[in-house]
């Protein structure tokens, strides 16, 4: 399999993974982890508190994106990797090599909007995002969002389409959803991290998506949900599979990971979105830690079994401190039991 990395990344890349080795000379142990920029701020902060309670081990987290993270568990690249998708079966069978995707927790994908004039709250449905992200839904005065929303007085202004480029797990969440709603997104875009999108103005980093649509009035994209809240942006209700219009949250989340419990066993590669349940949030997700089953070295196998039972106990307390949706309990013991496993 032909690994492509961005060029600037590389060296970096190289540089962190031979950092280890000088550091543990003095003792000290580095773990490399490359990740998607989406939960970039809870890791770093799981990276810091738990090298307060263990000073001989150091986290390195480099927010690359989904896809390229994948790629770099695969090829052997770093101790950890992370992304907001299962990896594809076929890149699995390729690589040859048993990786464990253990979910570390819940994040839901929100639909953001700059309608500075419009007082009150946007609902909206799978089926109408499709249209709009497709660009068959073009004026926010369009019938069928003024159906859903007959108390707000929407303008006959011009919906700016602002999405992910390529190899985003934000993509794949919102791709999937949408394809479960509505044939025509599946069949005009696809399910991935990497949908053709038909129109829009593409963005490497959530935050610049943010930051473009708050100075965009008409603008319409979206973002993890903790993102949207520390950045003050709109965010929509969705109607879900019960029929409910739905805004996002941890509860609502957390509800959505609960109404698909019967899906997981030993197995967490499994879609959260379109959930039953009456208070199911629709564009709900875990985000995955990918991590090899059999270390390179047995003490840095070790010590990543070590972080990971950290990360499912007192990582968690961190993540709900921060807005995070928790992992269900009975989803919990059989993620620590799997990762016991690493050797």
């Amino acid at each position: 399999m032909r690994l492509r990395f961005r060029g600037f990344l590389t060296p970096v890349l190289v540089l962190m993974l031979l950092l280890p080795a000088v550091i543990q000379g003095q003792e000290k142990m580095v773990l490399v982890a490359t990740g998607s920029s989406m939960p970039e701020p809870l890791y770093k902060e799981w990276s810091e508190a738990f090298h307060q309670q263990q000073p001989s081990t150091d986290i390195r987290y480099l927010a690359v994106g989904t896809a390229e993270s994948t790629q770099n568990i695969l090829a052997g690249s770093g101790d950890l990797g992370g992304g907001d998708a299962p990896i594809p079966e076929a890149q699995l069978r390729i690589a040859g090599k048993s990786i464990l995707e253990l979910p570390a927790v819940l994040i839901g994908i929100v639909v953001i909007y700059e309608l500075p004039d419009v007082k009150g709250e946007l609902k909206l449905t799978g089926p109408v995002v499709a249209n709009i992200f497709l660009g068959n839904i073009k004026l926010w005065s369009d019938p069928a969002i003024a159906k859903l929303n007959p108390d707000l007085k929407l303008p006959d202004l011009a919906i700016q389409v602002l999405h992910r480029n390529e190899g985003k797990g934000s993509n794949y969440i919102l791709s999937d959803y949408l394809a479960k709603v509505s044939p025509q997104f599946l069949a005009a875009a696809g399910r991935g991290e990497s949908p053709k999108w038909p129109i829009g103005t593409s963005f490497q980093r959530s935050q610049d998506l943010v930051s473009k649509l708050r100075s965009t009035p008409g603008a319409i994209g979206y973002t993890e949900l903790n993102l949207a809240g520390s950045s003050g942006v709109r965010m929509a209700s969705i109607k879900n599979a019960t029929g409910e219009f739905v805004k996002p949250s941890a509860q609502s989340i957390a509800a959505a990971a609960s109404a698909s419990g019967n899906k997981m066993r030993n197995d967490f590669r499994v879609s959260l979105t379109n959930a039953s349940g009456k208070e199911s949030y629709p564009i709900s997700s875990f985000t995955w830690v990918y991590v090899p089953a059999a270390a390179k070295d047995p003490e840095r196998g070790r010590a990543v079994a070590s972080y990971l039972k950290w990360i499912y106990t007192s990582g968690q307390k961190i993540a709900q401190e921060q807005g995070y949706a928790n992992l269900p309990e009975d989803v919990l013991e059989k993620v620590l039991a799997k990762s016991a496993a690493i050797h």
